[in-house]
């Protein structure tokens, strides 16, 4: 009878005990507190002034201890008037000949399209059916500088400092001009990265002989040329609150089935996580309750994630990563990943 009575108890639900404890030495209450004042006090805008910039810029990124964090002090020549300006980025991450030739370079030195004085309007001449049309645009510093000073195929303009610290991390370079509430963001990534190479676990006789590698752009343009269709769309989405892993989400625009896109990116915005450095957590964070039928392919073959495309799949690659993740129409039924 006793040994009944304890294995009644044994299996008999009881509420867990309740504790109330705290660490020593710590004040989670207070901590918690402190870090969402420090997130209040943080700038959301860029300063017009340049010097405040570079302070907050030196305290967010440890200038005093970080070797790599580099900031380029210099004057522009701006039609006449010299501006305090610098350049913000990580050492090894960019190409210093594009950004010594393209940027700096143009900027520094006089030329003719900086050195103009006298009328600060710009005047533009134009030929309309055998008549010269005068027109004349109001100086402006900051389109001046995106259309004349800044000879750089990809360049965007940035007001908050969340978003700069996002694209400097990734290899992208911040300008800052005195008296400008904004940055100029110029795309001249130069880190080293690994050539595309064949399959290593997928060897295939006949077809492409291209594996997937880390930089998802590298990965896209792979894609882009064996999907050859101008419909193939690309998304940007990011996970991760610390890590802020970049993920492309790529489908046919004409093709997908529209549930299907919205549900893959229900799902990617809503996974709360603080880093995702694996593929396999993506799988993880996404899928559904397991089957005994496999939600999971995985591939490293570009060729095979293309057919995925072409067959109304949707594609998820992942920045810095061996994989890439094809989604079935039938999203909780079916996941396929490419691994690169």
């Amino acid at each position: 009878m006793k040994i009944l009575d304890n294995f009644i108890n044994l299996i008999t639900y009881k509420e867990a005990n309740k504790y109330s404890f705290v660490l020593t030495g710590e004040n989670n209450n207070s901590n918690d507190e402190n870090s969402k004042k420090d997130k209040e006090k943080e700038p959301i805008t860029i300063f017009p002034s340049i010097n405040v910039n570079q302070e907050y810029i030196q305290k967010k990124y440890n200038f005093d201890i970080n070797s790599d964090i580099k900031i380029r002090k210099f004057y522009i020549n701006v039609r006449g008037k010299q501006y305090l300006a610098f350049l913000f980025y990580i050492e090894g991450m960019i190409d210093s000949k594009s950004i010594n030739k393209f940027v700096i370079e143009p900027l520094m030195l006089k030329n003719e399209s900086n050195t103009v004085k006298g009328n600060p309007d710009i005047v533009s001449m134009a030929v309309t059916n055998n008549v010269s049309v005068r027109r004349v645009k109001k100086f402006d510093l900051s389109t001046f500088i995106m259309d004349c000073l800044v000879p750089q195929n990809d360049v965007s303009v940035e007001n908050k400092f969340s978003n700069v610290f996002k694209k400097v991390n990734a290899g992208v370079s911040a300008l800052f001009i005195d008296t400008l509430d904004r940055a100029f963001m110029i795309d001249a990534k130069g880190f080293e990265k690994r050539s595309i190479s064949a399959p290593e676990n997928e060897s295939i006789i006949r077809g492409s002989q291209e594996g997937f590698v880390e930089s998802i752009r590298t990965d896209t343009s792979i894609l882009r040329r064996l999907v050859n269709n101008e419909n193939l769309i690309i998304e940007d989405a990011h996970v991760g609150e610390i890590s802020n892993t970049q993920i492309a989400i790529c489908y046919l625009k004409n093709v997908a089935n529209a549930e299907l896109v919205k549900e893959v990116k229900y799902r990617i915005d809503n996974i709360g996580v603080d880093y995702l450095i694996s593929s396999g957590q993506l799988e993880q964070l996404i899928e559904d309750t397991s089957f005994s039928v496999p939600q999971l392919i995985s591939t490293e073959r570009p060729d095979r994630a293309a057919s995925y495309i072409l067959e109304g799949r949707v594609v998820l690659l992942v920045n810095r990563n061996t994989l890439c993740s094809c989604c079935s129409c039938c999203f909780n039924r079916l996941f396929v990943f490419a691994r690169r």
